[in-house]
């Protein structure tokens, strides 16, 4: 059985026990947290899916760790002018396991 949600403006497919790294939701290590934008839901029989989520399905995760990703640098530089700017930027991210999938 596996599904399809959105979070965080992205959309990940998801079985029992996956790994996976999001966009930053609040919430400790070890909580449990709940995505209720189930767009899709696949187990034995039909695939079940939404117009856009499907009604009352959800999909239940732990919260591993709260952390950062990698360091993107920005770097612009204008030749011959003496002119450079040099930007880094690092994004809040959140690893979580999903523990189970509750079809509506």
């Amino acid at each position: 059985m596996y599904a399809v949600i959105r979070t965080g403006g992205k959309q990940y497919r998801v079985a029992a026990d996956d790994v996976l790294t999001i966009e930053k939701v609040a919430g400790e290590a070890g909580a449990r947290i709940e995505f209720a934008e189930v767009l899709m839901v696949v187990g034995a029989g039909d695939p079940k899916i939404g117009t856009p989520a499907v009604f009352g399905a959800k999909v239940v995760a732990e919260v591993i760790e709260q952390g950062r990703a990698a360091k993107v640098i920005a770097f612009k530089k204008r030749r011959r002018k003496n002119s450079r700017r040099k930007r880094g930027h690092r994004q809040h991210q959140t690893t979580v396991r999903i523990k189970e999938i509750i079809d509506g």
